[in-house]
């Protein structure tokens, strides 16, 4: 058996000759056509990796064959001949793509892309490829690459290594399995722009809660500690144990720092904060922080005291790809 992108696998009951489920051929494994298949099934939508048993066969494209399903003939089929397809892996609902040159609409919108999408975008892009182009060196259809960069999704393996064979990368890095290691160890930017923020826009990035750095001077030295903050009253209040490291900062001028790098797509930003940095002592003070902080430490045990440091100057940066 052999097939291109495109054909539509059909498999047929052996005694009717009824279709009993079709789909389109959306990636291929071999470089001569045969099986195994990545298929799009029409009745679902639903992307399976297909090993045809000997009740499928390959209508190629332009052969007229009916995209649909056949009518049901009301004949229960049995159960014995259901397609042999071994190895199922079940993806995400991929919509039917529109034909070429129909307005977009509501429903054509693609959804937030997952990490997977983003990856491969960033991946592709790094390469100068076109989606076509780089679905022709995967062996796999246009749509079927769009629809994993545009959706959040969870391709097999096999379909994994053939786009990061044709991509230039590994799998580890598409399935991002260097998340343990630190941020930033992705590609630089062909055309980075560092660009300063504005006070209002820093705060914006700052707000609600999260981890940030704290830089302060240590009776072993400098040091630099992660801590989960909250921003109350436009100020940083953090909780920590009294005999901690942290505590270091009272009394002193202090800077914070909090950040996202996007190691995917090469770009980031960051917010630094400088000010005094004081103890919350006042019991209605503390109350109002108890009620109004979104997280509690993640290092756990007993941190009673409420550090809050002063937002006496904010600054940021942010790096984006520079207008082509």
């Amino acid at each position: 058996m052999h097939a291109q992108l495109g054909d539509r696998l059909v498999v047929e009951s052996p005694v009717t000759g009824v279709t009993r489920r079709d789909g389109e051929i959306v990636g291929l494994h071999h470089d001569d056509g045969t099986p195994p298949y990545d298929v799009r099934w029409s009745d679902t939508g639903e992307i399976t990796l297909v090993f045809p048993g000997p009740d499928a066969h390959v209508h190629p494209v332009g052969h007229g064959e009916s995209t649909g399903h056949a009518e049901p003939t009301g004949r229960a089929e049995p159960r014995g001949h259901a397609e042999p397809v071994a190895h199922r892996r079940r993806e995400p609902s991929a919509p039917a793509p529109a034909p070429e040159g129909a307005p977009s609409g509501a429903g054509a919108r693609a959804g937030r892309p997952g990490d997977i999408g983003r990856r491969l975008t960033a991946a592709r892009e790094r390469q100068g490829l076109s989606v076509a182009e780089a679905a022709a060196r995967a062996r796999m259809s246009p749509q079927y690459l769009s629809y994993l960069e545009e959706h959040p999704s969870d391709p097999s393996p096999a379909t994994l290594l053939r786009l990061a064979d044709a991509l230039g990368t590994t799998l580890d890095a598409l399935r991002g399995g260097d998340q343990d290691l630190p941020p930033g160890q992705g590609h630089a930017l062909l055309h980075p722009l560092l660009t300063d923020l504005g006070e209002d826009e820093s705060r914006e990035l700052l707000s609600t809660h999260g981890v940030g750095r704290i830089g302060l001077t240590t009776p072993d030295g400098p040091a630099v500690l992660p801590v989960n903050y909250d921003v109350i009253d436009g100020d940083v209040v953090f909780r920590t144990a009294t005999d901690a490291a942290p505590a270091a900062a009272l009394g002193a001028e202090v800077a914070f720092e909090v950040d996202h790098v996007d190691d995917a797509l090469s770009r980031g930003w960051s917010v630094l904060v400088v000010g005094p940095a004081e103890a919350v002592t006042d019991p209605e003070a503390v109350r109002r922080l108890e009620e109004r902080a979104h997280s509690t430490p993640w290092a756990g045990g007993r941190r009673t005291l409420w550090v809050r440091i002063r937002t006496a100057r904010v600054t940021g940066r942010r790096i984006t790809p520079a207008e082509p």
